[in-house]
């Protein structure tokens, strides 16, 4: 079963005409957890199939320890969005309902290497005496 519909699919393919570089979606998935790590890894394998810009690499946290250690990832499902370099946009649980938009907006920012932020806010970050973890938690509820 699919999780995006024809309409989804097109305007997902509108949004990823503004790519301007590759990206790859790190997918950590176990068959130890809930049934939403083989979704996570559908939606992630349909959202690449989209573009010749987006690649999937799937591991196991539990077997790819190197791997789940070198992007910081201990809980399965884990999307890790990574273009030139890792910025550490990482999704948490499948992407799904709400969040989808998010990560498809996070796939073009990745991809353009930028944040699109006011150079107000670029200098009063590059103020920062250290660095700063920023992390959002969303539910439908």
């Amino acid at each position: 079963m699919a999780f995006l519909s024809a309409r989804d699919e097109a305007a997902v393919k509108k949004e990823f005409e503004r790519l301007a570089g590759p990206v790859t979606l790190v997918v950590f998935t176990s068959e130890l957890g809930p049934e939403t790590n083989a979704q996570t890894a559908q939606l992630m394998r349909e959202v690449a199939a989209l573009s010749d810009q987006v690649s999937v690499q799937q591991y196991n946290p539990h077997i790819d320890r190197d791997a789940a250690a070198r992007y910081g990832v201990t809980v399965a499902p884990a999307v890790v969005v990574e273009g030139a370099r890792d910025y550490g946009v990482r999704f948490l649980g499948i992407p799904a309902g709400y969040e989808f938009s998010n990560l498809i907006d996070a796939i073009v920012a990745v991809s353009q290497g930028e944040a699109s932020l006011s150079e107000a806010t670029k200098t009063a970050l590059a103020a920062l005496a250290q660095d700063v973890t920023i992390k959002v938690f969303a539910t439908p509820t």
